[in-house]
């Protein structure tokens, strides 16, 4: 990496750990989604970009499994219409799934944009779906580990050899965590409650 390259990355981390939000910032992120080779508990580790922590899986849908993972996503809604809560162990602040073709077969993506490590995710991840007796939709897959409930390590090999990193994060708000949003609004709101109160 040349110099350039090496103090933006530089800025840029050192805006993330001093949680520097007050200016929008951008972050290129080499080849392979690192900067330089760390490995974590499971692999190379991720670097917190101004959009946080996430990963993008790409994998091809099992045939004649399209609707499958089409109706997991009501099952994801009604469990978070029961327990809003449902998902909080994973610090998530977004979620997005996507379903499209490719020559011919069937691929899902699924985008997630959250607060903890890369790994960390996975791992909750795992507890999660086995806590609630639920199936991922990632067993809707190509070659997603059969015995992924009490295999977590085959769980996070799959997400890793599927994840597609980005090139570049951008954050309006950058290195801002969920949980921080959710305070300043309900401060927010607070403050609008106690201005309306006075009028």
């Amino acid at each position: 990496m040349d110099n350039t390259k090496s103090d933006a990355a530089a800025n840029v981390a050192a805006a993330a750990k001093a949680g520097d939000w007050t200016q929008p910032r951008a972050m290129a992120i080499p080849k392979g989604g690192y900067f330089e080779k760390e490995n974590g508990r499971y692999g190379p580790i991720f670097p917190k970009t101004p959009a946080n922590y996430g990963f993008t899986i790409i994998a091809k849908v099992k045939p004649g499994q399209e609707e499958a993972v089409r109706a997991h996503g009501l099952t994801l809604q009604s469990a978070v219409d029961a327990k809003p809560d449902a998902l909080a162990v994973l610090k998530l602040h977004y979620l997005r799934w996507q379903v499209f073709p490719i020559e011919g077969a069937t691929y899902f993506m699924y985008q997630g944009i959250f607060d903890t490590d890369f790994d960390k995710y996975t791992e909750d991840a795992v507890m999660l779906f086995s806590s609630l007796g639920l199936n991922t939709v990632f067993t809707n897959l190509e070659g997603f580990p059969e015995d992924w409930k009490t295999n977590p390590e085959a769980f996070i090999k799959f997400v890793r050899e599927h994840h597609h990193p980005s090139f570049v994060e951008y954050g309006e708000y950058p290195f801002v965590s969920g949980e921080e949003v959710k305070k300043a609004l309900r401060i927010k709101q607070a403050l609008s409650q106690m201005l309306d109160s006075m009028q």
